[in-house]
């Protein structure tokens, strides 16, 4: 044979794979990587699922302030009301009014949990006349505060402190409109915080209720309030309630 064509076959022919060499000394051949990985992957485990991202800021709807944007805290518990929901439940509101522009005039407003004060920032932002934003904790108390200042919201007033203990001590029948949002692990403040709302709010008034499951009327009515609107969006069940004598039309 020709010397080029020699070594052109012996270039040509297939080195032997591992599997090869090891049947030729009779040992097991050693897995591969791609073979070690597969054997490492546990079969059926779910990949763990990544926590809903809460946001970062919420913006004002509406008014004086619209397209302000409110910083929201890295803090537990706090849930600040969507903005679709916030833009949903102000319509409704306004059409109470019923003055047109989604505002408010005039109105007395208690947001009783303020959180992020989205909700009553909303309601002075619309012309509400004196708005109390209510908060236990010292660092979002500083923070409403701080957002008070930079709006020159001179209509609003932060106490921090106790909710419920606010609504309580408010005059009966005077109030427009009452924010109960909660966090939703605090189960034990809705009742007390809806019978005291219900107490402040006067006969043409409003009370915005917050929650994680859906209020029915037999459970509403103990309190004297009926469902007038309603709003399922996400985990939140947005209810807007009414004194019973004002029904639901």
């Amino acid at each position: 044979m020709p010397q080029k064509a020699a070594s052109a076959l012996r270039t040509s022919s297939a080195r032997p794979g591992p599997s090869a060499k090891a049947a030729k000394s009779g040992k097991p051949a050693k897995p591969t990587k791609s073979a070690k990985s597969a054997k490492s992957a546990k079969p059926g485990t779910p990949g763990k699922p990544k926590a809903p991202s809460k946001p970062s800021e919420v913006r004002i709807i509406g008014g004086e302030w619209k397209r302000t944007r409110l910083a929201v805290a890295d803090k537990p518990g706090l849930r600040p009301t969507p903005d679709r929901v916030r833009e949903t439940l102000f319509n409704w509101l306004a059409s109470l009014a019923g003055v047109g522009g989604g505002l408010l005039p005039g109105w007395e407003c208690v947001d009783a949990f303020a959180g992020t004060g989205a909700l009553g920032l909303e309601a002075a932002s619309r012309g509400a006349a004196n708005v109390l934003l209510c908060e236990q904790d010292a660092e979002l108390a500083a923070k409403l505060q701080a957002a008070k200042t930079k709006l020159s919201a001179e209509a609003v007033r932060i106490e921090r402190g106790n909710g419920l203990t606010a609504l309580e001590r408010v005059p009966a029948g005077s109030l427009d409109a009452v924010f109960l949002d909660p966090p939703f692990e605090s189960t034990a403040l809705y009742e007390p915080s809806l019978r005291a709302a219900a107490r402040a709010v006067r006969a043409g008034g409003s009370v915005y209720l917050e929650a994680p499951r859906r209020w029915s009327d037999e459970e509403l009515a103990v309190f004297g309030l009926v469902g007038f609107r309603y709003l399922k969006a996400g985990a939140v069940h947005a209810h807007l309630l009414r004194p019973v004598s004002q029904g639901t039309a």
